[in-house]
């Protein structure tokens, strides 16, 4: 049988660092955390990861370092450096405790030679890894659950690994009976499972630290009735921001809603965090998304009144199946985005939009333009209505909203703080509505700076992003324009609205480049594009129309799907997510250590 070009490259491998040239291949071992080396550094041979596993991280200004790809056992690391005689352009951590062979560069080429499938084999690899960065196909595929409460979390986790196996994927589970095994065991059971949990109780500190250090990301798993504990195992990275657990509250049913969240993200500082209820089986099929890099993020752009279309492609998704796993949004974006962070029905979102927007003129407290052309006290009361005191941290889903910092000229990303508040930034149109003030920072509209923040997004989630983008749409009607009468103007009604200088301030903060429009559409892996037709920018009156074109866009975007929204992005590994029977038979059992 001809060998696979994975196990032509192994063998290659093999022969070289094994071979004649062994005496100048060295051994040496890295913690997990440890760095191999730093992006910029030359590049002066070839690492052969033996055992344990390491991260590809790319780093950009101001932003925390990002998990490109995962290197395995048996697998190379720094060839495409290392063949071009440049510098590496990412870094590499050990995620856990791993053994490395080293090969020099010259004597990697003088083996290299005499085995003419090795070039060859790591020029596909080259491509392959590219390829799959490049469709965010390298994500993590070993999760540890730790716990934090008095309650097992055994079940809890089985309920993740059950739903992972239901959509095709192979997951074994490893618990405590594992701590003497040796690492190549652990690499063994990695490379025969698309996904492995680690399950770790709250009275096995041991095995917690353990499961720390093996794995890709880690889960904390808490009750929110509770205090959170003093320390909790932090996993192996570059950078604090990698070393950051998430945090799963795991709710008994009688808690009707999520409280207590400030508690454990002050203790805890987490990456993430989730809202669940125990013996639900949608909140361990939500896990299981995050798990198998499927799950779902909603991203809405600003665009005032225009923004009404989200509230139809909501619907249409809904319809469509397509599940909700984290939402965020700008501007008024950001405000229809709320609405399923919080768990509304359609009814709800369309009843409770239309009251704060449609029925009540949310901008018709003018002012004397000193700072802005509306007291904006009207919108925060609407505001208040609407949101009361939630917490941003207490919402069911994972939700965020983007304002622009005026104070440091970079986007403000609202995860925290009341959901209020945070609106009350997002769509403060400059020149329209007064700034706020948050923590010395003057913040206004998101849009102004981040009209569609699929970006933001991104960083958040490794699954497809789902895009709703109203930005391009006509947005200043040059008929408002005409000078009419100020009698006509205010017995006409049209006083409510605002004067149309507001279109043209709030069209004029909104405008982004086509550079910036296509960036963050690309981040997109299904993009819709309502265009509500002969709609004024500030026409808050015209609710239907934009609702229908949002819904008739989303359903056409849908239909143009080969398969359902969350496996767009499916990992590496899967040529097919169906697998035969016998596969997802053998799936179903953990893996056992050796006796």
């Amino acid at each position: 049988m001809a060998m696979t070009g994975q196990h032509t490259l192994e063998a290659a491998l093999a022969r070289v660092f094994e071979g004649r040239m062994i005496d100048r291949a060295s051994w040496f071992a890295l913690t997990g955390g440890e760095t191999l080396f730093h992006a910029g550094d030359p590049s002066d041979a070839l690492y052969l990861v033996r055992t344990g596993r390491l991260g590809v991280f790319r780093h950009e200004p101001g932003q925390p370092s990002q998990l490109i790809g995962v290197v395995r056992a048996g697998e190379p690391v720094g060839e495409m450096a290392m063949l071009a005689g440049a510098p590496h352009t990412a870094s590499v951590v050990a995620l856990r405790d791993s053994e490395i062979l080293a090969m020099p560069r010259d004597a990697f080429f003088e083996a290299a030679r005499s085995e003419p499938d090795l070039m060859v084999e790591l020029s596909r690899l080259m491509i392959q890894r590219a390829r799959e960065r490049r469709l965010g196909a390298t994500e993590p595929s070993v999760f540890g659950f730790v716990s934090a409460r008095q309650r097992p979390i055994r079940a809890f986790v089985e309920r993740v690994a059950a739903a992972v196996q239901a959509m095709g994927f192979s997951c074994g589970i490893i618990d405590h009976s594992a701590l003497s095994s040796a690492k190549e065991w652990f690499s063994r059971v990695e490379d025969s499972h698309d996904y492995v949990l680690y399950v770790a109780e709250s009275d096995e500190p041991t095995w917690a630290a353990l499961c720390a250090r093996q794995v890709d990301r880690l889960f904390v798993v808490g009750d929110p009735r509770l205090s959170p504990p003093p320390t909790t195992p932090r996993r192996a990275g570059p950078d604090d921001a990698h070393r950051r657990p998430d945090l799963i509250l795991l709710r008994d049913a009688r808690m009707a809603k999520p409280s207590n969240t400030r508690v454990w993200l002050e203790a805890l500082d987490p990456a993430r965090w989730f809202h669940c209820v125990d013996d639900v089986a949608e909140d361990a099929v939500r896990i299981a998304r995050l798990v198998s890099g499927t799950a779902v993020g909603v991203v809405f752009s600003g665009g005032a009144a225009r923004a009404y279309a989200h509230i139809g492609v909501v619907q249409a998704l809904r319809e469509a199946r397509v599940p909700f796993d984290f939402v965020g949004g700008a501007s008024m974006g950001a405000v229809i985005a709320a609405g399923p962070a919080l768990g509304w029905s359609d009814d709800e979102l369309d009843c409770r939009i239309r009251k704060a927007f449609v029925e009540s003129d949310p901008l018709s407290d003018l002012a004397f333009p000193i700072v802005a052309m509306t007291r904006a006290k009207k919108v925060e009361r609407l505001l208040q209505d609407a949101y009361g005191e939630v917490g941003i941290e207490d919402m069911p889903l994972p939700f965020f909203c983007v304002s622009s910092n005026l104070t440091s000229g970079h986007i403000k990303i609202h995860r925290r703080g009341l959901l209020r508040e945070a609106m009350r930034a997002s769509i403060s149109i400059p020149g329209v509505m007064p700034p706020v003030v948050m923590d010395g920072q003057v913040l206004v509209d998101g849009a102004v700076l981040k009209n569609f923040p699929t970006d933001v997004m991104r960083q958040l989630n490794a699954g497809p992003i789902v895009g709703s983008d109203v930005s391009q749409a006509r947005g200043v009607d040059p008929a408002s324009l005409h000078n009419p009468s100020w009698v006509r103007w205010i017995l006409s009604g049209a006083w409510k609205k605002g004067p149309p200088i507001v279109s043209i301030l709030m069209r004029s903060a909104t405008l982004v480049t086509d550079a910036e429009l296509d960036g963050s559409r690309a981040m997109t892996d299904l993009l819709i594009l309502p265009m509500p037709e002969n709609m004024d920018i500030r026409d808050w009156k015209s609710y239907d129309g934009p609702v229908e074109a949002g819904y008739a866009a989303a359903v056409a975007a849908v239909s143009t799907l080969g398969g359902p929204v969350h496996l767009m992005r499916r990992q590496r590994r899967f040529s097919d997510v169906v697998r035969p029977e016998t596969d997802a038979e053998t799936a179903t059992e953990s893996p056992r250590p050796p006796a």
